[in-house]
């Protein structure tokens, strides 16, 4: 029999700006798509990140994984390149992307799975308003 699955948590934060805008479409388009997320000079969030990593207890450490480790992780691969930016301008992640809650949280998601094994599941909850939130993968 296998070792229980349990899933642990690790909430970060970060502040960054962004604009959601179509170059395809005309303004009118992008103003009535995208509303107050398509004004010109950007605005910001203070996103709240949660990363799931759900995996096997390691019966040799009682972890699924170190939440020092993630901790770090997050912060090396996820808020130094995010935290005080704007997305659209200061990262090469959506210099042809819109930066949406959704392709953030993909993003974030490809950013940090390639650092874990492939026995351990991983999600990402990420908060743009205190009542806007999305999850990867769904």
């Amino acid at each position: 029999m296998s070792n229980p699955r349990v899933a642990v948590f690790r909430k970060a934060h970060f502040n960054a700006a962004h604009r959601l805008n179509n170059p395809t479409w005309s303004d009118e388009q992008n103003a009535r798509v995208f509303g107050k997320c398509n004004y010109p000079n950007y605005h910001g969030h203070n996103y709240e990140l949660i990363v799931q990593v759900t995996g096997e207890v390691n019966p040799e450490t009682g972890y699924v994984v170190d939440l020092k480790w993630l901790n770090d992780l997050i912060e090396e691969t996820v808020l130094v390149k995010f935290d005080h930016k704007n997305l659209n301008l200061d990262t090469e992640e959506f210099k042809n992307m819109n930066p949406s809650a959704e392709n953030i949280s993909i993003v974030i998601y490809n950013l940090l799975r390639e650092h874990l094994a492939e026995s351990l599941d991983l999600k990402i909850r990420l908060y743009e308003t205190e009542r806007n939130f999305v999850e990867y993968p769904a």
